[in-house]
């Protein structure tokens, strides 16, 4: 169990690390400046992918050590994880698009990330699925605190209809994909009843 703990807290902590700079952004501009834009770029994203690679094996491990029940969840919340999880990704594909959901919702990822979130704890009664998803929903709900603190861009977005429909088609086949084949046969979860 010391090791699953190992991987699964250093994995988090170098994660959230990379990430937690877009909160303090004085210090994130001012390494940009220091070690230039492309080291920055490909340092946060090698920190960020091994974090996420230990997330995963410590949590592959903690789960074939056996789950810690803390409480037991209706099925209903399995069914609504389902539907809101559909959404979450719908929002993040928004993110990369001029659309109209970008242009709402003003940051699709973290509203993505949040629901995202949010359906997992539900759908998820056990000690390592309550702390991961539980630190993600922080994380988010801290970022979207520190970028309503920010100026307004005056700037305004342009938005297409036609990009609406590429982020619901590309969420939706992302959503199919990750059901039926990435959570049962590669995280070993089922998740589609029956």
């Amino acid at each position: 169990m010391g090791e699953t703990l190992a991987y699964f807290a250093v994995g988090l902590m170098l994660f959230f690390s990379a990430h937690s700079l877009q909160i303090t952004r004085g210090f994130r501009d001012s390494l940009k400046l220091r070690v230039g834009e492309n080291a920055y770029k490909a340092v946060y994203s090698l920190v960020s992918l091994l974090g996420l690679i230990l997330i995963g094996i410590g949590f592959a491990n903690y789960r074939a050590e056996g789950l810690i029940p803390v409480w037991s969840p209706p099925l209903w919340t399995s069914h609504l994880a389902l539907l809101l999880n559909w959404f979450a990704l719908v929002f993040v594909v928004a993110a990369y698009l001029p659309c109209h959901m970008r242009r709402i919702l003003k940051h699709p990822m973290l509203v993505g990330i949040k629901i995202w979130a949010t359906a997992h704890l539900l759908a998820n009664g056990d000690l390592g699925g309550m702390i991961l998803f539980g630190i993600f929903l922080f994380w988010a709900v801290a970022v979207r605190i520190s970028i309503k603190r920010r100026p307004v861009e005056s700037k305004p977005r342009t938005a297409s209809v036609l990009f609406d429909i590429v982020a619901v088609v590309i969420g939706s086949v992302s959503y199919v994909a990750i059901v039926f084949w990435v959570h049962p046969d590669i995280f070993n979860i089922p998740v589609w009843p029956g």
